[in-house]
This record gives structure tokens, sequence and C-alpha cells, in this order.
């Protein structure tokens, strides 16, 4: 027997609605491309993107096309993050800091047939013109006319200015209803090995994650919360904060491209934000100036950190020395990206000092919706005892099936598991601790570089016979890339003349902060590179 409940899809524009007729006097504050101030409301959101809409309905885009953005935090890309997805279309962030080789690819496979560019990018969107010219028929650049610079697009793209596609479209857009299942944005991930692959998301899982992650034990969303998301939306839609900020009525504060301590401390104060979320880099930025400038954080209260694990340092310090909680989160884009978040239980309340940092070094519990278990190489359940370390699987209604282009499903494992590719244990409490991953790919900053990607540039060297990059301790970007060579017989190896083969190849912060020549690599039996005793042997490196 089934229930006797109205049945509604669930969608993104319902989130941009609610907040327009509920929260319309709310504001979105955006930091803009000059650093000046621009204020508008969730009203002004919600009309806007109908507008959006229409210019993306007269740019020939229809239900399913993919709609790319190269932008940073801002207002107007806020907009084309409802307009497309809204509309029927798919909601597209392309990561700017990858190399445009990839760049170019991304644009490639995903199809896209509009671009819309932030003007820090016209070089980059200059440099990957005659890659994408297949698929993207129009660049829009996220600017008003007055500032419209020359891009050197192919002939067969049209460049057009935002300002004024918006102000010529009118406002007479109706959202439409479709399947919530339909799909409403696409991220590609770079924490895989090879080619970066695509995250499709779909209107149910972006609402049902904004519902969790604005959960009292996650980000405790509300419409008094002045939040200010430092990770970029081009990195898994923002942690779901533009979706989770409109389910609520909070007010949104968008930093724009200036990230560094002495802008965000600023702008922390300046618009009185009471909670931001960012990579630990962000954060150590921010402590750095904090010290040295004798400045405070006014109505910060709350700090979430994700991406890759927080120093001690960074938790005790903005704990004891700014009143300021640093809370951990973890996940990754194939989760939405947000899994699991380190809220305390009862039992964990009472925890100080060394215990209480100690215990926020975890990456947390899991969102409800989303089940997790750790495994055996043999696929048995090991327990949840915070002793037994295992690859973490987790399912859940907001974690791919399949990766973009891919059959359905399979990501998954035959008990509809995804495989996360990272070791940890779960204490009796529900508390999950990344120990370790089993992928090679190295997590500098919160973003991910490819070790198989660094290798097969190295040994193309003449000089170099073998050679393997590992993921080595940093104390400023929690891992940087560690290239070990070993060199062919009657050759020798300069390091400089190694580093030089990376130029033009990868993006320059994916290049290894030192190159190790090494009279032999150890492997396995089967003649792999044994990762795990170099890991062993070298993961201080850098600290020491």
């Amino acid at each position: 027997m089934l229930g006797l409940m109205q049945s509604r899809n669930l969608s993104i524009s319902s989130l941009l609605t609610h907040a327009a007729r509920h929260h319309g006097g709310a504001q979105v504050i955006s930091r803009t491309h000059e650093n000046t101030t621009h204020r508008h409301s969730w009203a002004d959101v919600e009309r806007r993107s109908r507008q959006l809409a229409n210019v993306l309905a007269r740019l020939g885009v229809v239900a399913g096309d993919r709609v790319g953005t190269l932008a940073w935090n801002g207002y107007r890309h806020l907009e084309v993050y409802y307009a497309a997805p809204g509309m029927g279309a798919i909601c597209h962030t392309i990561n700017p800091r990858l190399h445009p080789d990839d760049i170019g690819y991304i644009v490639n496979h995903a199809q896209d047939k509009v671009l819309f560019v932030d003007l820090s990018f016209v070089p980059l969107i200059g440099a990957i013109a005659e890659a994408a010219k297949a698929h993207v028929r129009d660049v829009v650049l996220l600017c008003a006319p007055e500032a419209m610079p020359e891009v050197a697009l192919t002939p067969s793209m049209r460049l057009h200015c935002y300002d004024t596609l918006l102000d010529a479209a009118g406002e007479d857009f109706a959202w439409p209803e479709f399947d919530e299942n339909t799909a409403s944005a696409l991220c590609y991930t770079s924490g895989t090995t090879g080619r970066p692959k695509g995250v499709l998301y779909s209107h149910r899982s972006t609402v049902i994650h904004a519902y969790a992650v604005a959960l009292p034990d996650v980000l405790d969303m509300r419409a008094t919360t002045r939040v200010l998301p430092v990770v970029p939306m081009f990195h898994v839609n923002a942690w779901g904060i533009p979706y989770a900020a409109a389910l609520t009525g909070a007010t949104l504060v968008l930093p724009g491209r200036h990230l560094d301590g002495p802008s965000m401390t600023g702008l922390f104060n300046e618009e009185r934000v009471t909670l931001s979320c960012g990579v630990p880099t962000v954060w150590l930025g921010v402590l750095q100036h904090l010290r040295s400038s004798g400045a405070r954080l006014d109505t910060v209260k709350r700090i979430m950190t994700g991406g890759s694990a927080a120093p001690p340092v960074l938790i005790d310090a903005f704990r004891d020395e700014y009143d300021v909680r640093v809370e951990h989160g973890w996940g990754m884009t194939e989760l939405s990206p947000v899994g699991t978040y380190n809220a305390p239980k009862p039992a964990q309340t009472g925890l100080t000092g060394p215990e209480a940092t100690r215990q926020m070094l975890r990456q947390g519990r899991v969102l409800p919706g989303i089940d997790m278990k750790i495994v055996d190489a043999d696929d048995n359940a090991l327990p949840w005892d915070g002793k037994a370390f295992g690859d973490l699987k987790v399912r859940g209604p907001w974690v791919a099936s399949a990766y973009y282009g891919d059959e359905p499903g399979s990501a998954l494992d035959a008990g509809g598991w995804f495989a996360t590719g990272d070791v940890a244990t779960i204490d009796p409490d529900g508390f999950m601790e990344i120990t370790d991953r089993s992928k090679d790919v190295i997590k500098s900053g919160g973003e991910w570089i490819s070790s198989i990607a660094l290798e097969n540039i190295a040994v193309s060297h003449p000089d170099v016979a073998e050679a393997a990059v590992i993921a080595a301790r940093h104390p400023k970007w929690d891992e940087r890339p560690l290239l070990l060579v070993v060199a062919r017989a009657g050759h020798t190896v300069v390091t400089e003349s190694v580093l030089q083969m990376f130029e033009g190849k990868v993006a320059k912060w994916w290049l290894p902060d030192a190159v190790l020549v090494v009279p032999e690599l150890p492997h396995t039996a089967t003649g792999k590179i044994q990762k795990t005793t170099l890991r062993d042997k070298y993961r201080d490196h850098y600290l020491e």
C-alpha cells in the first residue's frame, strides 16, 4: 500500500523560488573582479535567473545541454547555477586550475554549448578556444559592457557581454517542472587516474544534499546565518552551500578571486560573516595574517575545513587564540561532495585541549542518508572499533553510481557500494578517520594531482630509466609531489632538466617540489613499484 501524500518533484528552481518568496530581502553579497562590493537580494537572484534562462534559450540552449562556467564565486556565476538547471540544462563548472589541455578535454567531453567566463580567465579561454571549437558556440564574459576586453576566439564562436544579454532579456519565464532525476550539474574530478572524470548530479540528489548539509549537526544553516564559501563554486558546487543558502534563506557572501589572508579577514569582518568553509591552506593564510597583524575575527564562530586533513595547529590556534571552532568534514566529488561531518555527540562535548584536538582530526560521522562501511581485501566488513582499518565504501541518494558517459551503476560493486579509494577506521561512536589512500593521487591544498601523469612525463626524459611520484607531507599544502628517479645505465640525471620536462604539460602547481635521484626503486612480485615502501621512507622529506 502506498501513502496518500502529494508527489512533487524536487527541483533546484524550487530552492530559489522559496528563497525569493520567504527570504526575498536576505542579501547576496559579492566581491567583484574589480574588488568592489555588489549587493542584491535572493528576490533579485530569482528574477535575474529567469532573465538568464531566457538568454540561454535565445542562445539555442535546450534541455540536457551542458552550460560551462570558468568563474570565481560571484553573483553572476550564482545566476548561472540556478538558470541553467532551472530550465532543464546542466551547469558544468570547470576548474580553471587544471592544465589547459585538461580543460580542453573536459569541455569537449562534456560537449559544452556555451561557456560563461570571468575576466580573469580571458587568457585561458583564448588558449583553449581552438580545442573547444567543436562544440562551443557562444562565450559569455561575466562583466559589464564597459569592461569587455578583446578575446581571441575561433570564427565559429560568438562573444557576448553578460550584462548586455541580461538587460535585453525579459522576466517572463516560468520555471518548468520535470522529473527530479533529471541531470542538473556536472563536475569533473581529477582525483582519479588518467583524464578527469565527470560526475553528473540530479535535481533530486542536489536538493537532498542541500537539506543534509544545512542540518544542525552539519553546517547548522538558518536565516540568521551569514555564510561565506571560500571553497570555489567550480570545486564540487562549493560544497553545496549556494543551494543550502537558498534553502534556509541565509545571507550568502561570495568572495570572488581574492582569497589571501588580509582580503578574507577584511571581508569576514565587513560583512559580519558567522560561518565559512574552505580548505586548510586558506585558513593557514588567514591565521598567519591574524597573528602578524593583530587583527581579530569579529563575528566568525565556525569554520568548516575539508579537502585535505587539517593540521592540529590550525584547530588549536583558532580555538585557543580566536574562539573559532574549526570543524572537519569529508567528502569527494562523487558524494556531491559532503559525506561526513565532525559534530560532537554527548560523549565528546566535554573534551578539551589535546583530547578535543585529537577528536576533531577525525573526518566525522555520516550525514543522515549516507551509509558507510570499511572492508578488508576480501570485501568483508570490519568492526567499528577505532582500530581496524580498511577500504572505505559508501552509498546514498547523493552518491554517484557511474561516471559521465559510462553505464549506470558501473562505479558500484555488486552490493551497490561506491569504493572511495580511501583507507579508514571507524570508532564505536561512528566517527570515521582517513588513515591513507589506496589511490596514488596527491592532494595538495585540497586539489588532486595525478602521480601517474607526472611519472609518465618524467620517464620521457632521455636520462631517466624509471620514476615514481609519491605524496610527501608538507607544512602548508598538506601534501606535495616528490619525484624519485633512477638514471639510465651510463647516464647522469640533472634534476633541473627533469623539472623542465613538465613545463607546458601540466599546471605549474602540479610540479614536484623536489627530484631525488635514487639507485633503484622497490618493486612487487608482479613488477609494480612499491609506493608504500617509498612513502614510509620519504613521506617526511619536506618536513625534514
